[in-house]
């Protein structure tokens, strides 16, 4: 049965130190599935789709290093440019406060944001969690979507619409059926590390956990957690053997610490399908593990969601 809450947070780090580094501490980190994962943050309705492209990095580019600058024609205006790039009005008017009025002048140059919000200057102190409290926006967000810094930018993009003048929320929509009604194991494993926010196993500070570990046995069997299309089977520069697998309703879940692919991009599977193997620990096999994530497509990209949230067996107790 997995481990309970107090359980986690005494020993977690003590004994699965190794862990971490051999996961290069991914805490927090995205995992910017190269190419692919570029084009998931376009838009939702993206979510089902498949790219062969190879990850390579951990975390996204951040927001403000992919502000674009569009140079006006005539004609043009500031609601037909936030129209022309899937924007607020009021996201392109607080990204360029020179603005005056609607009409743009032929030649005027437009900072463009990738996504709805605004860049702030940060005041000085300021943590992930300060802001997230300031803005209403999760912390796990603004660290990702700004280059997953352990320290807070001077600058930083403050994503979402819920604080921009006009902006009108949608309303959330109701799910039919749960697309994550599996398990990764056959039975039920210790959790080793939990979702969220976790002290660092060397420093004295927090960081994030996009994901859970699971404890494991070399050549485990890792299963499918729901039905759904395989997006990427291969090598990550980091995690080693990857999974991802996109299911219905926008979520996507990741697999990694793996050997022996079942699996190759573009295979359908279903809940309980056998996709790998766990990979032995090469330093002590009693250390084998799976890291596991749980994600959402939004307009943000792939956003990390706690595990638990979906999978029972997974939330801490």
């Amino acid at each position: 049965m997995p481990l309970n809450a107090s359980i986690v947070k005494k020993n977690t780090f003590r004994a699965h130190n190794g862990r971490w580094q051999q996961f290069g501490l991914l805490m927090g980190w995205a995992i910017a599935l190269g190419g692919y994962s570029t084009a998931f943050a376009q838009s939702p309705a993206l979510a089902q789709s498949i790219e062969p492209a190879a990850p390579s990095n951990l975390c996204p580019v951040p927001a403000l290093e992919r502000v674009q600058t569009h140079r006006a024609v005539a004609g043009e205006t500031v609601e037909s440019l936030a129209n022309q790039y899937g924007l607020l009005p009021a996201t392109v008017r607080l990204m360029n406060p020179a603005l005056t009025g609607n009409a743009l002048s032929p030649g005027q140059t437009v900072r463009i944001p990738p996504f709805n919000g605004v860049e702030v200057t940060t005041p000085a102190g300021s943590t992930w969690q300060t802001l997230a409290s300031t803005y209403q926006v999760r912390a796990d967000v603004l660290f990702e979507i700004n280059g997953c810094s352990a320290t807070v930018p001077r600058r930083v993009f403050i994503p979402g619409v819920s604080g921009l003048p006009g902006a009108v929320a949608a309303p959330s929509p109701n799910p039919v059926g749960d697309p994550l009604d599996g398990y990764p194991f056959a039975e039920p494993a210790d959790l080793l590390v939990s979702f969220g926010w976790q002290p660092h196993p060397t420093e004295d500070r927090l960081v994030f956990n996009s994901g859970v570990v699971l404890a494991a046995i070399p050549e485990q069997a890792v299963l499918a957690v729901g039905a759904g299309t395989v997006a990427y089977a291969g090598t990550h520069e980091t995690l080693g053997l990857l999974v991802v697998i996109n299911h219905d309703q926008g979520l996507q879940t990741r697999y990694a610490n793996l050997a022996n692919l079942r699996v190759a991009a573009g295979d359908q599977v279903s809940s309980g399908e056998e996709i790998a193997s766990i990979l032995a620990d090469p330093m002590d096999e009693r250390r084998s593990s799976l890291y596991f994530e749980v994600r959402s497509n939004s307009d943000l990209g792939w956003v990390a969601r706690n595990p638990g949230d979906y999978i029972p067996e997974l939330a801490v107790r």
